[in-house]
């Protein structure tokens, strides 16, 4: 019976996907004799672990959306989920091989770890990761067996901040991703016509302006 493990070694921005990734380099250990593994289909669970981390004033004021005044936050400051994921691993026959497990991310600041990971100026994110799945394997005799993976089989990883930023500018360089309503998005189309702004920038810009002049 295979006895697996698992580690991260590092993290960096997947560049030919269609929507924004980072792809942590997955470290596959065998413990003891070295069996013929087949595949692994790979199940993760990663969570972010929030309280493990020191935030900075500026830090906490971007993340009063999520977790309310700092004063409160040993109430409210909580490990969170980021995402679930996977990936198979391809055979190996000895102690240790390599794969890119794949992050899906989003930049939809109505999701809570998007605001997160954009709330914090520098640093790392620390992560734990949870692992499920199916290890497929030659047993002595040779036949084709399977086995689950420990439910308690998990690792953590500090991701360092400027990984994330450096895959979201990678994708969306100099520019944030805003989802409004669509009655909004009506409005502030129709507002930029008639004001004749050439793009969203202008009128959004133009919009604040209005409102910092009505409040002077």
């Amino acid at each position: 019976m295979p006895d697996i493990h698992f580690n991260v070694e590092s993290a960096h921005p997947a560049r030919h996907t269609a929507a924004p990734a980072l792809n942590l380099r997955l470290s596959v250990n065998q413990r003891g004799e070295a069996l013929a593994i087949q595949c692994i289909s790979l199940q993760c669970q990663i969570r972010i672990d929030t309280t493990r981390r020191h935030y900075a004033p500026a830090e906490q004021a971007h993340l009063k959306d999520l977790f309310g005044a700092p004063e409160r936050w040993h109430q409210t400051l909580h490990s969170m989920l980021w995402t679930h994921t996977g990936v198979v691993v391809p055979a190996f026959d000895t102690l240790h091989t390599a794969v890119d497990l794949p992050v899906p991310c989003s930049f939809d600041f109505n999701l809570a770890a998007t605001k997160y990971f954009y709330g914090l100026a520098d640093g790392e994110v620390p992560l734990l990761l949870l692992y499920s799945g199916s290890v497929f394997y030659r047993d002595d005799e040779g036949a084709l067996a399977m086995d689950l993976i420990s439910w308690h089989e998990e690792s953590r990883y500090n991701l360092p901040v400027q990984v994330w930023r450096n895959m979201m500018d990678l994708y969306y360089p100099n520019q944030n991703w805003l989802c409004v309503n669509r009655k909004v998005f009506d409005a502030i189309n129709s507002y930029k016509v008639r004001q004749g702004y050439t793009n969203f920038d202008e009128a959004l810009n133009g919009l604040l302006q209005n409102v910092a002049e009505a409040l002077s």
